[in-house]
């Protein structure tokens, strides 16, 4: 099982980055989806998710600024983050759900993408 995750780099306040997660050796259309981060000195958040049927939550913190999106076709979630802020560096991790009728949690992660934002 892999998750390869791609995007991350260095970008200036309201800048914009799309994150990307290639995911392979399990059943991709049958798992919710989810990003999350993890900022130096901090908890990892739960940024966004997304179901199998495409319904979507986000943090307090990225509503109207990230948009989470999934191609079953091509085994892949998207982050499109716009407006970003310092507060945003971090790297960012996606992770597949278990598949129903498993726990609500996460299974697979991947490796992780830093996202960096300068003032």
């Amino acid at each position: 099982v892999q998750l390869q995750a791609s995007g991350g780099g260095a970008v200036q306040a309201g800048g914009s980055l799309r994150l990307s997660c290639a995911v392979s050796g399990i059943r991709f259309s049958i798992r919710n989806m989810a990003w999350h981060r993890q900022a130096p000195g901090k908890q990892r958040e739960l940024v966004a998710d997304i179901t199998t049927r495409g319904s979507t939550n986000y943090a307090d913190s990225v509503k109207g600024r990230f948009t989470i999106s999934r191609d079953n076709a091509k085994n892949t979630v998207y982050l499109q983050m716009n407006s970003l802020k310092p507060a945003d560096t971090a790297v960012y991790y996606c992770a597949s759900g278990r598949p129903w009728p498993g726990p609500a949690d996460y299974d697979y992660w991947g490796r992780g993408t830093q996202v960096t934002v300068s003032s």
